[in-house]
């Protein structure tokens, strides 16, 4: 019986025996994750809302984890510098970064070869915010106070108009192609590398209208140098109860929001992309990070790993269609 006894604990034993030292060196690195700063890239400029927004989160998940997770701004073509640096980093959680709506449903209808492929360069964390766009104008150089005011004075102009975005492709240089095939305005795009070049553009006067990221002018929105006339989103923003949405300002089915996940490099271990999962969860439920959020122009949002693809994946042909009607090209 105890020679039975024996043979049966070396039968069990050897599964865990025979694993490869590389899978069990994995598991037990996982479990003590992070014991070392985490590089976070955002692959936009600073001041812009995916930067601001990002940090925000960083420094949560830093006083969650104990560790720093230090910002690097990674910008341009339209954000594929940065994911790129991100798909090519060691899969060991120690680097990962903010990627929108853009990189899951945008940027391969743009370019006509990619770096990166999301659907097989990342493992995906969870969904992080949402925000709608805002159609605003400098306050100085517009006399527009409402959004069909502002289309009338628009098409009086002998020279039309110009409206700045973030870059070619992005949810506001779309959304400002659709509005102005829409309302058949005179207007041409000036694409910026983000909205901290954008907003002194509009305020000096060489730039007539944005509708942009909302988390990234609420600032001068609320200063009263930028008018805002109306946002993109299904509902009225909660902190600018006065601004109507597209569609009580005479714009219908203009509903456009934009959102953001955070990615790691593909093959990260699953042990820490659901540690991080769980952490975005609890902090995105944080009363003070929400209100945050708000202020800063912008909805916390969480979804595990599977549904924040699966929405990726869903809004591509709404992009895809857009991308073409806009004839917009970044190569």
């Amino acid at each position: 019986m105890s020679t039975r006894r024996a043979l049966l604990g070396a039968s069990l034993a050897m599964p865990a025996l025979a694993l490869p030292f590389s899978a069990r060196a994995q598991g037990a690195g996982t479990t003590a994750w992070p014991e070392r700063p985490v590089r976070f890239i955002v692959p936009y400029p600073p001041a812009g809302s995916t930067d601001l927004l990002s940090r925000l989160l960083a420094e949560r998940m830093g006083q969650k984890f104990g560790q720093n997770f230090v910002i690097e701004n990674r910008p341009g073509a339209g954000g594929n510098i940065g994911m790129d640096a991100i798909a090519k980093a060691a899969p060991d959680g120690y680097t990962m970064g903010a990627a929108t709506i853009g990189h899951f449903s945008i940027n391969q209808y743009l370019y006509s070869s990619m770096p990166w492929d999301i659907d097989k360069d990342f493992s995906v964390l969870g969904l992080t915010w949402e925000f709608p766009n805002v159609l605003v104008v400098a306050t100085q150089h517009c006399p527009a106070t409402t959004l069909q005011e502002f289309v009338a004075w628009v098409k009086k102009r002998p020279n039309g108009a110009s409206f700045g975005s973030p870059g070619v492709g992005t949810t506001p240089h779309l959304s400002g192609e659709i509005f102005r095939n829409r309302l058949q305005l005179d207007a041409t795009h000036v694409p910026f590398r983000g909205a901290a070049q954008t907003i002194p553009a509009m305020l000096s006067g060489d730039v007539t209208f944005a509708i942009d990221n909302l988390a990234s002018y609420v600032p001068v929105i609320q200063e009263g140098r930028m008018r805002a006339l109306a946002v993109t989103g299904a509902q009225r923003w909660p902190t600018l109860p006065n601004v109507p949405t597209m569609a009580e300002a005479g714009v219908d089915d203009f509903v456009i929001t934009s959102w953001g996940a955070f990615v790691a490099p593909a093959n990260t271990p699953r042990p820490i992309v659901n540690k991080v999962n769980g952490a975005l969860k609890e902090i995105s439920a944080d009363e003070g990070l929400k209100a945050r959020f708000l202020q800063a122009g912008a909805l916390t949002l969480w979804s595990t790993p599977e549904d924040a693809v699966a929405r990726g994946k869903a809004e591509r042909p709404m992009w895809q269609a857009a991308v073409k009607a806009s004839g917009a090209r970044a190569d």
